[in-house]
């Protein structure tokens, strides 16, 4: 066997069939990376007649003086558990990067070990967690399971499949928020790249990228048909319509209300009243700002999702939303739409990153919560690695923070 480099049709056939293919290993990523300062390798282990038995997507970049490192996003596309094509493969690696002055590969398999519980939040692990031993016998170092999101990728992941949803099993409150966005008048859309921009103002305090990421993010995987931008906005008319019928209908119940208490002052009488005249002065709220944004006539974005298409899943690879609506619950409603938009194309929507710690309260306890109303597939995965070339040099590196320096997430 020997290793060598591809070209983008070879690269490109090879993955699309291959088990572990994401779109992280794809040309279109390539592409993105390069306009982010990387190069990008393509390379492939050939059989003695030539047909291709594992490839990757490598990307290099410089790492302090005169060195680079690379890195396979979600891995290489090999099959793990066949110990000799990993040997040779590890082998031919090592060799061909040694030449390039590359002293390290970061590597973060497409490799799930095992499924969370949604209930008690134990994993019920596979076989694959014992690929660990194997990796590291050839030369890839394991480094610390993260937490939360201070790899390159998430450890645990999100998936929903979408040909077993089934909206009356999700929790309660996330079925009541589905309901107040609808009720809202919120509304869907497919957008465009010249919309990119709303989607921005969205994110831009969220994740440390310019604009023009997501336009070149935009642009690449547009090539190929893969990226949907979805916008929720507000539409006042059928936000007032629904205002005024619920108004209306409380109103009632707060008159029945009324009745009751001429012969009946218990405390559960008076503060069912408490609860209709609240309830009423949110409604009468709603019709005010309902009435107003038809007056004003402005077109108000609340959430949006960046989404790639891939084989059978469709990712959420960036989403948000304005806080400043979280009243309307446009997450949920985001989320929800997408579910329906790609429930009959697609086998998975995949919900991106969790984070590991689900029992006790951190930072992400309120991303994660949100996620889990969803009743997703919870993956953990193998995690991530280094495939060390030139250990000296690694060393130093790794002893003069550079490293650290490098991958620190902010």
């Amino acid at each position: 066997m020997k290793l060598k480099e591809l070209t983008i049709e070879e690269f490109t056939g090879f993955q699309q069939s291959h088990p572990l293919s994401s779109f992280y290993q794809t040309i279109n990523y390539a592409m993105l990376m390069a306009e982010n300062g990387y190069d990008y390798d393509l390379i492939g282990l050939v059989d003695e007649n030539q047909r291709i038995v594992a490839a990757s997507l490598i990307l290099i970049k410089p790492i302090g003086i005169k060195c680079f490192y690379g890195y396979a996003p979600r891995g290489f596309l090999i099959d793990y558990q066949n110990e000799y094509l990993v040997s040779e493969f590890t082998k031919e690696i090592k060799k061909y990067y040694y030449k390039k002055n590359v002293i390290f590969i970061k590597l973060n398999p497409n490799l799930p070990i095992g499924e969370v519980n949604i209930n008690n939040f134990e994993t019920n692990y596979n076989s694959n967690k014992d690929l660990s031993y194997i990796l590291n016998k050839y030369g890839y170092k394991k480094l610390k399971n993260n937490l939360y999101f201070e790899s390159q990728l998430p450890r645990f992941t999100g998936e929903i499949n979408l040909k077993l949803f089934n909206s009356k099993e999700l929790n309660k409150n996330t079925k009541n928020k589905i309901k107040k966005g609808i009720r809202k008048g919120l509304t869907f859309e497919k957008a465009s790249k010249n919309q990119i921009n709303d989607f921005y103002q969205l994110i831009q305090k969220k994740n440390p990228y310019s604009e023009f990421y997501y336009q070149d993010f935009y642009t690449v995987f547009d090539k190929t048909n893969s990226v949907d931008l979805f916008l929720v906005s507000i539409d006042y008319n059928s936000f007032l319509q629904n205002s005024q019928y619920v108004y209306n209908e409380e109103l009632e119940h707060n008159n029945k209300i009324n009745e009751k208490l001429t012969y009946n002052s218990s405390d559960k009488i008076i503060n069912h009243k408490m609860h209709s005249d609240k309830t009423l002065l949110s409604y009468k709220n709603d019709i005010m700002e309902a009435t107003k944004g038809i007056t004003d006539n402005k077109k108000i974005y609340l959430a949006g999702a960046l989404v790639i298409k891939h084989n059978n899943v469709a990712s959420i690879i960036f989403s948000s939303y304005d806080t400043n609506y979280k009243r309307f619950a446009p997450n949920y409603f985001l989320h929800y739409s997408l579910i329906k938009h790609y429930k009959d194309e697609f086998d998975f929507l995949d919900i991106n990153g969790l984070v590991g710690e689900f029992k006790n309260e951190n930072p992400y306890s309120g991303l994660n919560r949100f996620k889990l109303g969803f009743k997703p597939n919870v993956l953990e995965h193998i995690g991530e690695f280094d495939l060390i070339i030139e250990p000296k040099s690694y060393e130093i590196l790794l002893t003069n923070g550079i490293i650290q320096k490098e991958f620190n997430k902010k």
